[in-house]
């Protein structure tokens, strides 16, 4: 029985060829694999800021380790990412040709690309309680991008709403063997 293609070669197809080999790496395991590194987290004050950040569980403000627990099956992959005592948890598919992740209360359609040599993630489409369109325009504050720097696996993650201004911004490193 011929196994599927992990979900990012699925997704990307051969531009993945085009990211750096610790990029590579990261997406192309099966089973378990768990990454440490380290990252920074800012978070956004106002109310609804932090209603969002409960209803997505997103991690606390700050400086720090972070440990990346990722669990692939031919299906889906699931992620676990621990900043210090925070647990955030999401899982990843793939429909319609786009990457589907669920965090906490929301599902996110993403359009993912490679645009020099990073992996570029954009919201195409959201729905809250898996059924519940959100209007999309409202998410164009929210990107992630995935890239190598001084030789590690690098991720940069921008959420910002209208009404609720800057949710999370959080950057880091980890290491890829």
């Amino acid at each position: 029985m011929k196994t599927a293609p992990p979900l990012f070669r699925r997704l990307l197809g051969d531009a993945i060829d085009r990211t750096p080999d610790c990029v590579q790496r990261l997406h192309h395991r099966p089973g378990t694999t768990v990454y440490r590194g380290d990252v920074t987290v800012e978070r956004g004050a106002t109310a609804l800021a932090r209603l969002c950040g409960w209803a997505t569980a997103l991690p606390p403000a700050g400086d720090g380790p972070i440990e990346v627990e990722i669990v692939a099956d031919e299906r889906r992959e699931r992620w676990t990412r621990r900043v210090g005592q925070h647990a955030m948890r999401s899982t990843l598919w793939d429909a319609d040709g786009l990457l589907c992740e669920r965090l906490g209360l929301v599902t996110f359609g993403f359009r993912v690309d490679v645009e020099d040599g990073a992996i570029v993630w954009r919201v195409v489409r959201v729905r809250a309680l898996g059924v519940l369109p959100l209007p999309v325009r409202a998410f164009s504050g929210v990107e992630a991008r995935e890239f190598e720097q001084d030789g590690r696996y690098r991720f940069d993650v921008r959420a910002a709403l209208p009404f609720a201004g800057m949710l999370v911004h959080y950057r880091g490193a980890l290491d890829v063997p």
